[in-house]
């Protein structure tokens, strides 16, 4: 609908399909740097996401980081590799924001890639995420600044691929809180094997509406391990609920239980960091909405040009998220893009210019005319 607005000048206002493949092929990081950059005053601009999705300013501001499996059935793009899942292809890393499921930083790796590379963690996605909030929430997280100048948290949460020193240290470097996935090993089995039965260490777990888990319970365990590697402060949370088909690797050894713990700077109830810890699953529906975007089409034999086209479905991606968070309402704000696609995108209509007015035609009896009616009028209140 927007192209069929009429062009002010000898262009169009969309790129040929020729020019839009040669600038992802000769493209190059620096120019990927440059985008980012230009996307932090984009972003600033768009503040009005945050105003309306950020209601709550006491709540701490959450990145998400996590990465993802993506197949090739092609050995000829270079750094594709096999990966620990018996799959070939890349193994990209990304941050999220979590509130409003934004991609605030996105890395394309070989496939080989280890997950738990610190370096990636915290050089090219942590300051990249911190880069792309705004300065009203970030004031104070960054490095040499002092503690005392932040106006609001920050946390950083991922699965164990985040559990390294380097990244729990830079971490408190920015003086981003943090929350990661705890690995297995001999002195955390030796601590639940010296717990398990007391009952009176373990409380009741909570659900993320504030109900009680049947049978799951939480413990707190960072007095029976030694904590002396990562920054001071650090918690051990353990978390036990009961085995279910299908259930993954557990920390510890039991029939009865599923054990999984994870490590945490923040001061506070243990059930309600519980309850933290576990939303990090959201970043799995953040990866869905990239995949239903073209991360699973990578189109180039150059992996410079792969990381721009990541770069580029990324970009798309939050155009979509923003559209959805102003201009939606109901379960079209969590929709995924292929129904957004049919639904929306592709209803059949015209954008009409008449007497200084913009007239919208629908289809007659179109099932979601009323969406697409109401995201144009809050559009119109917008601008």
């Amino acid at each position: 609908m927007v192209t069929a607005s009429r062009p002010t000048s000898g262009f169009t206002p969309w790129a040929h399909w020729r020019t839009s493949w040669d600038s992802q092929r000769h493209s190059r990081h620096a120019l990927r740097h440059a985008v980012n950059v230009h996307r932090c005053t984009t972003g600033a601009r768009c503040a009005k996401v945050g105003k309306k999705v950020d209601q709550r300013r006491s709540d701490p501001v959450i990145l998400d980081f996590d990465a993802s499996l993506v197949d090739v059935h092609s050995e000829l793009k270079e750094q594709t590799a096999p990966n620990y899942k018996g799959g070939f292809g890349f193994h990209p890393l990304f941050v999220f924001a979590d509130l409003t499921g934004e991609t605030l930083g996105a890395k394309l790796r070989a496939g080989n890639a280890t997950a738990n590379n610190a370096g990636d963690h915290v050089v090219e996605l942590l300051d990249a995420a911190l880069r792309q909030l705004p300065e009203r929430i970030t004031r104070g997280h960054h490095v040499g600044e002092h503690p005392t100048k932040t106006t609001r948290r920050v946390i950083a949460r991922a699965d164990s691929a985040g559990c390294t020193r380097e990244f729990l240290t830079a971490c408190r470097e920015r003086h981003v809180s943090f929350f990661v996935s705890a690995r297995t090993n001999a002195q955390i089995t030796g601590a639940l094997y010296q717990t398990f039965e007391q009952a009176d260490l373990w409380q009741p777990s909570l659900t993320q509406g504030g109900e009680l888990r049947e049978g799951a319970g939480v413990c707190e365990l960072s007095d029976y391990v030694d904590l002396s590697s990562i920054p001071e402060g650090t918690r051990l949370i353990i978390r036990r609920e009961p085995l279910h088909p299908g259930a993954h690797r557990s920390l510890f050894p039991s029939h009865e239980f599923r054990y999984w713990g994870f490590y945490t700077d923040q001061e506070g109830d243990p059930v309600d960091h519980d309850v933290t810890m576990r939303a990090h699953a959201h970043v799995e529906s953040h990866i869905q909405r990239l995949k239903g975007s073209g991360l699973c089409q990578f189109p180039f034999i150059n992996f410079e040009a792969n990381a721009n086209w990541l770069m580029t479905v990324a970009l798309s991606a939050d155009l979509v998220r923003w559209f959805q968070l102003l201009c939606l309402k109901g379960s079209w704000k969590e929709a995924r893009p292929k129904a957004l696609r049919w639904e929306i995108f592709h209803a059949p209509g015209r954008l009409v210019y008449r007497s200084r007015r913009r007239i919208v035609r629908l289809l007659d009896g179109w099932p979601t005319a009323d969406v697409l009616l109401g995201a144009y009028q809050r559009i119109a209140r917008l601008t």
